[in-house]
């Protein structure tokens, strides 16, 4: 743009010498305002690239296991059985099959029979694909607006599967996971089916977290204690049901246990900034700051953990306090290695490394407790 200006100025000058005193100055400030002009349209057509680079960049080299776990980084898929898998994120079904674990050792109960075994798994089925499974799709239904400003390139957002299918998919997991939940009352021998009313409660949670007009999840302490209990104490207590009594004790140690699931809640809040901010979503890191976030975050999973591991030390089980704090230290060590480092780039790798160790403390502490 310059040289052409130039180019002009020149002709307009030889062509007339005597007018060189008056038409000096507007050619090169004309000049200078239109190397502004310049500048700041590359500018913004630079960030608009950069803006939408990532929403590009999953679906082209995307990884299909990724996909399948229903994690960021998924491959763009047209497949609608592994699109559905994906709306159930199996990473996500991990701590419920394994609170159910806890649950069967707290009660003290269980034991290595075939039937035994045999309910267990149905307990987790129901518990880890059914009704996580459904806990996710219509969390995914629900963020389908913030989706689209954080990972467009989502099943839904995107437009891979229609609404009639996430709608079916809903009922036909949320049924699915009743069902099983009655069934086990029956197959326990329960007077009063217990585990069914704790299916229906943990998906009525499930619900008013994501929809309007409660939508618990729009408060960020409110929402993820709801999602702590969920993914803890929920399936715990189905377990322990499932083959025993629940007890006030327990009850109230896993809720405790749940504030912990609080800071693991926070976590997955930290990659949707941006959308929530948009979309008036007050999660803790929008209401306080990312640094402010993360501090919470970390403390409330240490700091539960710790409380814990000195109940089971009054309580006079002290290997157990022991092995408890043992499991504490590398998760610590991980959270200054990767998450306060940068929670939004390395919450996968954090969650990856450093949760075993938490849901491994889980089942120290209900061994402690079936003692």
């Amino acid at each position: 743009m310059a040289s052409v200006l130039n180019t002009v100025y020149s002709i307009r000058l030889s062509s007339n010498p005597l007018r060189t005193p008056q038409l000096s100055a507007p050619p090169i400030s004309l000049s200078f305002s239109r190397r502004r002009l310049v500048v700041k349209s590359t500018e913004t057509d630079t960030d608009e690239v950069r803006a939408k680079a990532p929403d590009k960049a999953p679906a082209e080299s995307g990884s299909s296991i990724n996909q399948i776990l229903g994690i960021k980084g998924a491959k763009q898929e047209t497949d609608k059985w592994k699109i559905r898998v994906q709306l159930t994120k199996p990473v996500t079904w991990p701590p419920l099959v394994w609170g159910v674990v806890c649950g069967a050792a707290a009660s003290g109960n269980f034991h290595w029979t075939l039937e035994d075994v045999a309910k267990s798994i149905v307990c987790m089925l129901m518990s880890g694909p059914f009704l996580t499974g459904y806990t996710q799709t219509i969390n995914d239904w629900y963020d389908r607006e913030i989706d689209a400003i954080n990972e467009p390139y989502r099943p839904i957002p995107s437009g891979a599967i229609s609404e009639n299918e996430v709608i079916t998919q809903i009922w036909v997991l949320l049924l699915g996971g009743i069902g099983l939940a009655g069934l086990l009352d029956v197959w326990a021998g329960h007077n009063f089916p217990v585990i069914f009313y704790l299916a229906l409660g943990g998906s009525l949670l499930s619900y008013i977290y994501s929809a309007p007009p409660l939508k618990l999840k729009q408060n960020g302490w409110i929402g993820n204690f709801a999602l702590g209990a969920s993914y803890i104490s929920l399936p715990w207590w189905a377990g322990q049901a499932l083959f025993g009594t629940l007890t006030p004790d327990i009850i109230v140690l896993t809720l405790l246990y749940s504030i912990a699931g609080l800071g693991i809640a926070i976590v997955n809040d930290f990659k949707s900034i941006e959308g929530d901010r948009k979309m008036g979503l007050q999660s803790l890191p929008v209401a306080f700051g990312t640094e402010t976030a993360k501090w919470i975050c970390v403390g409330a999973i240490d700091i539960t953990q710790l409380s814990v591991a000195g109940y089971l030390l009054a309580s006079g089980k002290s290997y157990y306090a022991l092995a408890l704090l043992g499991l504490i230290a590398p998760q610590v060590f991980f959270q200054f290695k990767y998450f306060l480092k940068d929670p939004v780039k390395n919450d996968v790798k954090y969650q990856a490394s450093a949760q075993p160790f938490l849901i491994l403390g889980l089942l120290v502490t209900a061994l402690a407790t079936s003692h």
